[in-house]
């Protein structure tokens, strides 16, 4: 499978979700986090299972090489094991209409994940379509130093908001507006506070 044209970018809702990743060395440990924050059913599938993965709370483990049973009843893959094996993994996925992520292989890949900056209840994605992961990192590295501190209090003020709006019906071409004068006006009254 190759990637043609630009990803879509989509959050995915895993929690309860059974989620297969085939491999289990370092590239494998590398994504396990994401998924398991997420509340995936996480199950590994791999001849040799590292301590550091054995270890993980809340995933199966199937310590053999992969079988296209093991994508049964899956949403999603990730495919962390050599060319070969990733290959059988896309093959499989494809006929079951599973999404791939093939770690840093492409050519078996039709999902793969970006940078990632979680802050104040926002998750924000970055992505170069997998040309430079790199080059994603460091726009990540930069764009986190400008997210401002104080995000939390924006998004506490969007919340309130949200039910009056929905309530009085109010278009969002309109709320943008509305939201950023509230938040100047909570600007403005923390400077006077502290002054």
């Amino acid at each position: 499978m190759t990637v043609s044209g630009p990803a879509f970018p989509v959050f995915l809702k895993l929690g309860g979700k059974r989620v297969v990743v085939v491999g289990a060395g370092a590239m494998a440990l590398e994504k396990l986090p994401a998924l398991l924050d997420a509340e995936a059913v996480v199950t590994v599938v791999a001849p040799d299972v590292r301590p550091d993965i054995r270890a993980l709370p809340g995933i199966s483990i199937v310590e053999r090489g992969f079988e296209p049973r093991d994508l049964d009843g899956a949403w999603y893959v990730v495919a962390a094991a050599p060319p070969e094996v990733n290959r059988q993994v896309s093959e499989a996925a494809a006929g079951r209409q599973i999404f791939v992520n093939a770690v840093d292989d492409l050519r078996y890949a039709d999902a793969y994940l970006g940078g990632v900056i979680r802050k104040a209840g926002f998750t924000f994605a970055i992505s170069s379509d997998a040309a430079s992961p790199a080059l994603t990192a460091l726009v990540r590295r930069g764009l986190e130093r400008l997210i401002p501190e104080e995000l939390d209090e924006w998004l506490a003020i969007g919340r309130r908001m949200r039910p009056k709006w929905k309530a009085d019906q109010t278009p969002f071409a309109q709320r943008r507006p509305l939201l950023l004068e509230a938040i100047n006006r909570w600007h403005a009254e923390r400077q006077e506070a502290s002054s």
